[in-house]
């Protein structure tokens, strides 16, 4: 064998490693599964609106926290979210505040399947996916959304509890909660690329 092959050869060893090092581990795709989302959508664009939006996203997480409260799981936490109960009485929560801030929209609430867009929360960041979300819809809808994170509580006042604290109580391991904070080393940027191929060849 020529030192031309040999040097081509280690040089497509080395490439492989690098390859299957960034390839996603076992259970990475559970970052998907594993986390129910919060979806809310302003009635326009205008400013009034837009600050509605977020007094009504303050009075939601207030209602979701007591709604969500002891669950273990993303299972247990949708299980709660998707009651009828627990529908209606997020949606009476939002057009209470809708009604106090003086407008007459409605307010839809729904929980599903969404696709949404790579989205940062300070330290963390999620790939895009499909992932299971609570969808709150304000009047038409039409304006800017606003994401976040209700399971694991991410978003619901849990001021005493750190990000890792609520990955690790909802399940997630400590390579997972890895996946969604080192997010500016290029290695978690393919393991994200990867993550959303994957995502968007099963569906």
């Amino acid at each position: 064998m020529t030192l031309k092959k040999i040097l081509m050869f280690c040089s497509m060893l080395f490439m492989a490693v690098m390859v299957l090092g960034l390839l996603p581990v076992a259970g990475e795709e559970e970052i998907y599964s594993g986390v129910v989302r919060l979806h809310v959508l302003a009635n326009s664009d205008s400013r009034e609106d837009q600050e509605l939006k977020l007094r009504v996203r303050d009075e939601i997480l207030e209602t979701v926290s007591g709604i969500v409260a002891g669950a273990e799981s993303k299972a247990e936490a949708e299980e709660m979210l998707s009651k009828e109960e627990s529908l209606a009485m997020i949606t009476d929560a939002a057009e209470k505040r809708i009604r106090l801030e003086g407008y007459d929209y409605e307010a839809r609430v729904s929980i599903g399947e969404e696709d949404y867009p790579r989205r940062s929360y300070e330290s963390l960041c999620f790939p895009s996916g499909r992932y299971t979300s609570l969808r709150v819809e304000i009047g038409e809808s039409e304006g800017k959304n606003w994401w976040c994170v209700l399971f694991p509580r991410l978003c619901l006042g849990a001021a005493t509890v750190s990000s890792e604290q609520a990955f690790v109580e909802a399940g997630f391991t400590p390579e997972q909660y890895m996946i969604v904070t080192d997010t500016d080393k290029p290695e978690y940027e393919v393991r994200f690329k990867i993550l959303e191929i994957i995502e968007g060849l099963v569906n």
